[in-house]
């Protein structure tokens, strides 16, 4: 397991969290925002109209209205990112990470109306007559570009399960049996046989459980979240500026937070809003694909308001509730992840400034060449569960840990520990104690933090399961819209029992790694639409102007009708 959670480090190491990867992200925002004349901005009206189903003419071709085509891409994107995403961004980065995710958001509106348009343009009807799209029709048949478009279609079937599938169950298990003690088994064989009932039903099926639940939800949490923030108002305005001021130069240590660089909040600010929004991985096309229209700038204006709405509105919610209720930088008793659990050689404290200052640069991206932090090798005495060694220093989600216990088969374990490289090698041994929280942990905490009390916990749950669950449906139509383009469409069933089986084993898998698989998946469908975008940049300003000189044409003769 340990070699694997290497592997899986250094593919993360040069992806997602390589040190180019949210400049590339931002870049082709920024350049974009440019190119087009802040669309998002511009055309921020026009979509909502757009959306209302003004411009629609009666034959116009595809399977869904925009609302559900809207409502399934949301359904894909509302998901853990915007409850345990949130939180494990400011866990990571501090206050600092969400003013990234704002950015991502922002500029991601671009991004999302590029992609959407231009792949709704080159989309093809299926054997069984259904509309299919996806940047992989735009690279082949727009690029003349095969092999970028085999690829990204791959990692599309990949990420299906790293974004779409693995997160979300393993949440929502770890959620329901937090909250109402639901064996993790239970809850993922009940939640996997609801989710195979509905994929089965292809794209008309999901689109409508999307228009149904993806309103809603988004509404109740809300509501929900403003109740947290309203608890905790003198907090708010001290939070914001807390973002903003530590932008641009990392977030200062604090509590049980032992701080995090400007490159370390920028990375995982950006990286967290990509897996949020999704705006420039790709996904989104593939349901704006299935919408009834003739216009693929039309479609591309309804995508702007996606990540609108997901970042800069749920995600703020949740990460206001997090920052004005303070518990992000506080420790609670909790079991310890074996992937964020570590050892250190030599006794530090949260209390001591140069303590801190050194774990603050070890914890870094890249740690410094000179670093007098290093793991622990050697053997530990334990008795009645209890540490008897001073030299050592275990740290559990990026924090000292304190009050640790060791068990094994749930009765505190006596004996000797032997530690290499910092992890533990015995068979059979858990510890827990107190350390900071992160993802839907964090969130459910910090809902707690309010008057809802105890009951904020069951607030997030509920949340959880309808946005995960809503989020695994739209990754299964993606997933079987690259399956069907990859190999048509005879073997779309073996995919979705496949998915199905992956989301039910998920649910007794590490949260932590499945985050860090969630970030390598998301960077391999990222990097190749980034390149393919930027390619078709002519044609998608070429599509604009003409779209939007017809649009305002149309328009002015409407009113002189009127008139």
């Amino acid at each position: 397991m340990t070699s694997f959670e290497n592997a899986l480090s250094f593919l993360d190491s040069v992806l997602g969290s390589a040190f180019y990867f949210p400049f590339a992200l931002l870049g082709i925002g920024l350049f974009f925002t440019l190119y087009l004349g802040f669309p998002q901005i511009r055309y921020f009206k026009h979509a909502w109209s757009v959306l209302r189903g003004k411009h629609n003419e009666p034959d116009d071709p595809g399977d869904t209205t925009h609302f559900q085509a809207l409502s399934t891409a949301l359904s894909g994107t509302v998901g853990t990112g915007n409850i345990g995403g949130v939180a494990l961004a400011i866990f990571l980065g501090g206050p600092a990470a969400l003013f990234w995710m704002w950015a991502t958001a922002f500029f991601g509106m671009t991004t999302k109306f590029v992609e959407v348009s231009v792949s709704h343009k080159y989309r093809r009807q299926d054997a069984n007559g259904n509309m299919v799209g996806g940047p992989m029709h735009y690279m082949e048949y727009g690029l003349n570009m095969k092999w970028l478009a085999v690829f990204f279609a791959v990692a599309t079937v990949i990420s299906s399960f790293g974004s779409g599938n693995l997160p979300q169950a393993n949440n929502m298990a770890a959620g329901l049996f937090t909250s109402f003690a639901i064996p993790t088994w239970v809850s993922g064989a009940v939640l996997a046989v609801l989710l195979g009932l509905v994929i089965v039903g292809g794209i008309r099926r999901i689109a409508v459980v999307a228009a149904s639940l993806v309103p809603l939800m988004g509404i109740l949490y809300a509501l929900g979240a403003l109740a947290v923030v309203a608890s905790n108002i003198e907090n708010v305005v001290p939070s914001f500026i807390a973002v903003f001021r530590d932008a641009f130069t990392g977030s200062a240590a604090t509590g049980g937070f032992l701080g995090a660089t400007f490159a370390y909040a920028f990375n995982r600010g950006v990286n967290r809003g990509l897996y949020s929004n999704e705006a420039g991985q790709g996904s989104a096309p593939i349901a704006h694909a299935s919408a009834r229209t003739k216009e693929p700038v039309a479609e591309g204006m309804v995508s702007i308001l996606e990540p609108f709405i997901d970042t800069l509105v749920i995600c703020t919610l949740t990460g206001m509730v997090i920052l004005s209720s303070g518990v992000w930088t506080q420790k609670f008793d909790t079991p310890f992840a074996e992937f964020d659990t570590k050892i250190l050689a030599g006794s530090y404290t949260d209390t001591n400034p140069e303590h801190v200052a050194q774990l603050f640069a070890h914890l870094d991206i890249v740690p410094p060449a000179n670093d007098p932090v290093t793991a622990f090798s050697g053997e530990v005495p334990v008795v009645d569960g209890r540490v008897q060694s001073t030299g050592i220093t275990i740290i559990h989600n990026r924090s000292i840990a304190e009050d640790v216990r060791v068990l094994t088969a749930g009765t505190f374990f006596s004996g000797t520990l032997t530690v290499t490289a910092g992890s533990i090698t015995n068979a059979g041994i858990s510890l827990e104690g107190r350390s900071l929280l992160h993802s839907v942990p964090l969130t459910a905490q910090a809902f707690q933090a309010s008057f809802f009390g105890v009951f904020g916990e069951y607030v997030v749950t509920i949340g959880l399961v309808l946005f995960a669950f809503s989020t695994a449906l739209a990754w299964s139509y993606y997933g079987d819209r690259a399956v069907t383009y990859l190999f048509g469409t005879q073997w779309v069933t073996l995919y979705r029992l496949a998915y199905v089986g992956g989301f039910f084993l998920a649910t007794v898998a590490d949260t932590s790694l499945v985050w860090l698989i969630s970030a390598i998946t998301v960077a391999l469908m990222t990097l190749p639409n980034l390149l393919g975008i930027f390619l078709m940049r002519k044609e998608v300003k070429e599509m604009t102007t003409t779209y939007w000189r017809k649009t305002q044409g149309a328009i002015r003769q409407q009113d002189s009708h009127n008139a």
